[in-house]
C-alpha cells in the first residue's frame, strides 16, 4: 500500500493504542518477505506495550514465526491465504463472493481510501486485511467502522485459521480482541455465512484481481 498523507483521527469508539495494534497485526498478516524479520522483531517489542488480551496472541505468533525461517513461514503463507478459500484474507469475498455486488464494496473501499489521501496501485485489492488494518491504523475512527461492518467476515476467517491450526489465527485473534464481542445480528451473519459459503456468481469484478493470486510482495503491505 502506498500512503500519500498520514491521517489520525481518534473517537470515543478507539483507544490511543488501537493504531499500533492494528499496524502491528497488519505487519504480521503481511507476506514474510526478506524484511520480515525486522518486522517481527518490531512487532514484539510494539505487542509488549499492548493490553493483555491484544498483546498476547500477537506474542504467540512472533514466538512462533522466531522459531521458523522466513522461506519456511512464506511457504505456509502461500499455502493458507493462496490455496484455501475458507482462509481467503479479502473481507468482501465473505459477504459477497465473487459477484457484483463485490465489485461495488470493492470500489467502495478505494473511494474511502481516496478521500483520506491513500492510494493503491492498479493491482492491489482494498480489501486484504492487511491493508485495511494499515488503513485503521492511520484512521482509526473510519477503520475501526470498516472492520466492524466486516466482523462477521473476520470472525470466520479467525475460525478457519483455528481450526487448521494456523500460526496465523493468533494475528486473528489478536485482531478480534480490539473489536466489540459479536452481537446478535453479528452471530448470526457468521453462522449464516458458516452454514452457506459467500455467493458464487462468478462475475462483475473488473478490473480487480481474483482473489485466489495475490500481488507481489510490499514492505508494510499484504503479498
Amino acid at each position: 500500500m502506498k500512503a500519500l498523507k498520514r491521517k489520525t483521527t481518534r473517537t470515543d469508539r478507539t483507544n490511543p493504542w488501537h493504531p499500533y495494534a492494528w499496524q502491528t497485526q497488519s505487519l504480521m498478516l503481511a507476506y514474510p518477505d526478506e524484511q520480515f524479520e525486522q518486522r517481527l522483531t518490531l512487532a514484539g517489542r510494539v505487542a509488549a506495550t499492548l493490553p493483555e488480551p491484544v498483546a498476547r496472541p500477537l506474542l504467540r505468533f512472533t514466538t512462533h514465526a522466531e522459531q521458523i525461517a522466513t522461506a519456511g513461514l512464506a511457504t505456509a503463507y502461500v499455502a493458507t491465504f493462496d490455496h484455501r478459500k475458507r482462509c481467503c484474507p479479502y473481507l468482501t469475498y465473505y459477504a459477497h463472493g465473487d459477484t457484483r455486488k463485490r465489485g461495488v464494496a470493492l470500489l467502495r473501499l478505494k473511494q474511502t481510501y481516496a478521500a483520506a489521501g491513500w492510494r493503491l496501485a492498479d493491482d492491489e485489492l482494498p480489501d486484504h486485511l492487511a491493508v485495511v488494518l494499515e488503513f485503521a491504523a492511520t484512521d482509526p475512527a473510519t477503520g475501526a467502522r470498516l472492520l466492524t461492518e466486516h466482523r462477521a467476515g473476520l470472525e470466520l476467517l479467525r475460525l478457519a485459521l483455528n481450526d487448521d491450526g494456523s500460526p496465523w489465527a493468533h494475528v486473528l485473534d489478536s485482531v478480534s480482541a480490539t473489536l466489540p464481542a459479536l452481537a446478535g445480528d453479528d452471530r448470526e451473519a457468521v453462522m449464516r455465512l458458516a452454514a452457506q459459503g459467500p455467493p458464487e456468481e462468478q462475475v462483475g469484478l473488473d478490473p480487480y484481481a481474483s482473489p485466489v493470486f495475490l500481488p507481489d510482495p510490499v514492505v508494510g503491505g499484504p503479498r
